[in-house]
C-alpha cells in the first residue's frame, strides 16, 4: 500500500511540473515598421506599413494616435476594423484555412486641418497578438509597443520685415517710423530677437530709437538690438509684431538700414533680413515772408528753378502811363494850326 501511494505522489508531482512550465511561442524577429514620411502637414495622408518577414494567416494589430493631430482613414490587408479615439484595431484572418496568407498591411492616417500652428512631435505606438503562422502556431504577442515617430506642422510662410514711414527724413530730425516682422503662418522661434545696422555714403551715422512698453527706457535697435537679449517667441498664424521706432540721421545723403530677425537658439543664425534704401535730405529754412529761401539755381519744392539777381539790361522799355501823352501833344498842335489857318482865310 506504501508502494502504490509512493508511486502516485510520484506521478502527481511530475504532472504539476508538466502543466506548470509555461510554454514559449516563437518571437517575431522579422517584424519591420515604416512610414513613408517623417513630416506631414494639414490635410496630408500618411502611411505606416508593417512588414512581417513571414507569412501569416491571422494577426490583430493595435495602431495608437494622437487623435489631436491625426485621423485614421483606411488600412489595406485587413477583414475588420474598429477605430477608436486612442487607437485603430486592424484584424486579418485567412477565411481559406491557410491559402492566402499576408506578409504585410497598411495603414493611413491623415493631418487634421484645424488648430496646427505649430510642430507637434508624435508617434504611432503598435502592439499586436495572435499572430498566427500557417500551421496554426503562433508568433509571441507583440506588450511592448513598437515606436514610429513623425511631425505634423504647417506649411510655413517665410517671414517679411517692412520699415514704413511717410514724407521726407530729414538730417537730425526724428523721423517717425513702424518696423513691421509678419508672416501669415511662420515658423515658430523661441528665442528669436531683431537687430539692424546701417551704412552710408557721407560717413554719417543712423540711430533707429524704440522705447520699450514702460515708456521709460530708449532703446538703439542699431547699438543694441530689440528685446530680451535671449531672446522671445515668435511664430503661428498671422503673426504681425509691429514696433514703433524713430529713425535720426547725423548727415544728408544716401544710407542704407538692414534689419534681420536672428535665432538666438542656433549661435544668432539669420532667419531674415532686408535692406532699405533711406535718402535723407538737408533742412529746408524758410525767409521772412514764409517763402523757402534757396540757394540760386537750385530746385525747389515746386520743381521751379530759383535764378536769383540778375543785373541785365532788359531787352523792351516797359510801357507805362506817360506815352499816353506823347501821342496827344501832337494831334493838339495840328488841330491849333488848322483853326488858325482857316480863320486868316476867311
Amino acid at each position: 500500500m506504501k508502494k502504490i501511494i509512493s508511486i502516485a505522489m510520484i506521478f502527481a508531482i511530475l504532472f504539476t511540473l508538466i502543466f506548470s512550465v509555461k510554454v514559449y511561442a516563437d518571437t517575431l524577429d522579422t517584424l519591420n515598421i515604416s512610414i513613408d514620411k517623417n513630416t506631414v502637414h494639414p490635410g496630408e495622408n500618411i502611411t505606416v506599413t508593417i512588414n512581417f518577414g513571414t507569412d501569416l494567416t491571422a494577426y490583430t494589430f493595435d495602431i495608437y494616435y494622437d487623435k489631436k493631430l491625426v485621423e485614421y482613414v483606411s488600412a489595406e490587408g485587413a477583414t475588420q476594423t474598429t477605430p477608436s479615439d486612442e487607437k485603430v484595431r486592424v484584424y486579418y484572418l485567412d477565411s481559406t484555412g491557410g491559402s492566402q496568407p499576408r506578409q504585410s498591411m497598411t495603414a493611413t492616417f491623415k493631418a487634421k486641418t484645424e488648430g496646427i500652428t505649430t510642430s507637434n512631435p508624435t508617434n504611432f505606438r503598435i502592439t499586436a497578438e495572435g499572430l498566427t503562422k500557417p500551421d496554426t502556431s503562433k508568433f509571441d504577442n507583440i506588450t511592448d509597443p513598437k515606436i514610429q515617430t513623425f511631425t505634423v506642422e504647417p506649411i510655413f510662410v517665410d517671414y517679411a520685415i517692412s520699415l514704413n514711414y511717410e514724407g521726407d527724413v530729414i538730417v537730425n530730425e526724428e523721423k517717425d517710423m513702424k518696423l513691421l516682422v509678419s508672416s501669415t503662418m511662420g515658423k515658430n522661434y523661441e528665442h528669436a530677437r531683431i537687430e539692424a545696422s546701417a551704412t552710408s555714403d557721407v560717413q554719417g551715422t543712423a540711430k533707429l530709437l524704440a522705447t520699450d512698453g514702460d515708456g521709460q527706457t530708449q532703446y538703439d535697435i542699431i547699438e543694441s538690438g530689440w528685446g530680451d537679449p535671449a531672446g522671445e517667441p515668435i511664430g503661428g498664424e498671422n503673426v504681425n509684431k509691429v514696433l514703433n521706432v524713430r529713425g535720426l540721421f547725423s548727415k544728408a545723403g544716401n544710407y542704407t538700414v538692414t534689419v534681420k530677425l536672428i535665432d538666438r537658439d542656433e549661435s544668432d543664425e539669420t532667419i531674415v533680413s532686408k535692406a532699405f534704401q533711406i535718402a535723407v535730405k538737408e533742412k529746408t529754412t524758410s525767409g521772412g515772408n514764409g517763402t523757402p529761401t534757396q540757394t540760386p539755381g537750385q530746385t525747389n519744392t515746386q520743381g521751379q528753378t530759383s535764378t536769383g539777381t540778375n543785373n541785365q539790361t532788359p531787352s523792351t522799355l516797359p510801357k507805362t502811363g506817360d506815352t499816353i501823352y506823347l501821342a496827344i501833344v501832337p494831334i493838339i498842335a495840328i488841330l491849333a494850326a488848322s483853326y488858325i489857318f482857316f480863320s486868316k482865310k476867311k
